[in-house]
């Protein structure tokens, strides 16, 4: 440990307070984290609409399909709470340019992948760049921005993350119609290579307060999400009673149980001050975030299938008429984080987890065999509505509800929590779509993704009854 400890010391520059953040470099704070949070939220969900194409190009099964989605989320979920920390004590502007290097240079090695596997290892990767990235954009706007300031800055992060879930399917789509799936991510190569000088010049760097990284915590967590979330993954081909699947729950509560013992007494700079649990305002907006991504991406993942094999549309036409739902936070998201400002989050949290459920609810109830667009478009608004009053009142739930030296930190464990809901999701809809329906025609996979979208409205409504519990004032 001790060899450990003076590296660290090698690497890192002196820790200085740093000089109040410049307006100018404000404004390049937030356009640089809000297209750090573009690119990772684009490449959860840019796969979507090219699923069929995928399918038809390598033969890809159903367990295949899931985990050009799940291999990004997994290891998203289970690396960004190492992320965070790594960015807290080597510097957050460095780390950022680490994560966004690996991301770039993963989604050049998936567009020249040659087979379902190596383009699963490439999302893997790419995942890998996004803990580190994504946890480290929240941080680096709560630094640069005062807590008055904060939630019309988050706002318009949450709503240029937003722009990557309503662009993904669009831009999947249109990219697999027009050119072919491999430029989905040959387009992320060129942006990363602007941003990367521009990080490096722009942003002002700064640390979080340990001075040693939790390298016991760091594994402990690693392991124990990994099996958490291996389990859901692996459940709908090998069955959720199967020993694989008990075998992988149980390792990752064992390990999960080890790290917050650790945390709570073990480790001498812990990684997670479980006291941050004890504020309502952290708790329930992790334990939303969680029900809420569990609820979108495994309803993205039925209805952008959806419109493609049961209705019968071309992946743009499919992209095109899920943009009423995935567009609303560009719209809807500034404006909720500039109105959480004054009135609260919770308002906010709660009524968009009811929307989004409400919608899901009204779409599963519309779906049926040759159902036309014009009964399925108010459901999505409704729900895309939900969603974008969720995104950046959940972020600035988080991030005013902890210490600012502890923001990195909290933003690791919501994002965690976020892709670990995203990979339930996803395994929880298509365990149920295989109860029900296939691929074999457009009414088999119809009869399958009613009840999916079903179960996928109910874990909305069940974030909502998480997101009123939530304070009615930050910080509390």
């Amino acid at each position: 440990m001790a060899d450990i400890d003076i590296a660290e010391t090698l690497l890192a520059p002196a820790r200085k307070a740093p000089p109040p953040t410049a307006p100018p470099r404000r404004v390049w704070t937030v356009v640089l984290a809000g297209l750090g949070a573009l690119l990772c939220a684009l490449d959860v969900v840019v796969v979507a609409t090219a699923l069929p194409a995928l399918q038809a190009d390598f033969g890809a099964s159903l367990s295949q399909l899931e985990w050009t989605i799940n291999a990004y989320n997994l290891v998203f979920a289970c690396l960004t709470l190492t992320g965070a920390a790594l960015g807290d004590r080597f510097g957050r502007r460095r780390m950022y340019v680490v994560g966004l290097a690996v991301f770039t240079l993963a989604s050049a090695w998936a567009a020249l992948a040659g087979g379902a596997g190596e383009l699963i290892a490439a999302r893997a990767v790419q995942g890998a760049g996004a803990a580190v990235l994504l946890p480290l954009t929240l941080t680096l706007i709560s630094e640069a921005f005062p807590a008055e300031k904060r939630g019309v800055a988050i706002g318009l992060w949450g709503g240029v993350s937003g722009l990557g879930v309503a662009a993904g399917p669009v831009l999947g789509g249109a990219v697999t119609d027009g050119l072919s799936w491999q430029w989905i991510f040959w387009l992320n190569v060129p942006l990363g290579l602007v941003m990367l000088p521009l990080a490096a010049m722009k942003l002002r760097e700064s640390y979080g307060p340990r001075p040693q990284l939790d390298i016991v915590g760091l594994v402990l967590a690693a392991v124990g999400l990994t099996g958490l979330a291996w389990a859901p993954v692996r459940a709908p081909e090998a069955g959720w009673g199967s020993a694989e699947v008990l075998v992988a729950l149980a390792a990752g509560v064992v390990f999960v149980a080890a790290f917050l013992g650790w945390e709570r007494s073990g480790a001498k700079y812990p990684m997670l001050p479980l006291a941050h649990f004890r504020r309502r305002g952290f708790s329930t907006a992790n334990g939303a975030v969680f029900l809420m991504f569990m609820s979108l991406l495994g309803a993205l993942f039925m209805i952008s299938q959806l419109f493609q094999v049961g209705l019968g549309n071309s992946p743009l036409e499919a992209g095109l008429r899920i943009l009423v739902w995935t567009g609303t936070p560009l719209l809807v998201a500034p404006v909720a984080g500039a109105l959480a400002d004054r009135f609260g989050n919770r308002p906010f949290m709660l009524t968009g987890l009811v929307l989004q459920a409400v919608g899901l609810g009204l779409m599963a109830w519309q779906v049926e065999p040759g159902v036309g667009y014009d009964r399925l478009v108010v459901p999505l608004i409704i729900a895309g509505v939900g969603i974008s009053m969720v995104f950046p009142t959940v972020a600035n739930a988080v991030s005013s509800s902890v210490p600012p030296a502890e923001v990195g930190v909290a933003s690791g464990v919501n994002n965690a929590l976020r892709e670990l809901g995203g990979v339930f999701g996803v395994a929880v809809a298509a365990a149920v779509f295989v109860q029900y329906g296939g691929y074999d025609s457009a009414e088999s996979f119809i009869d399958g993704c009613a009840p999916a979208l079903w179960v996928s409205a109910a874990v909305s409504a069940a974030g909502a009854v998480v997101a009123s519990f939530a304070p009615s004032k930050h910080g509390s």
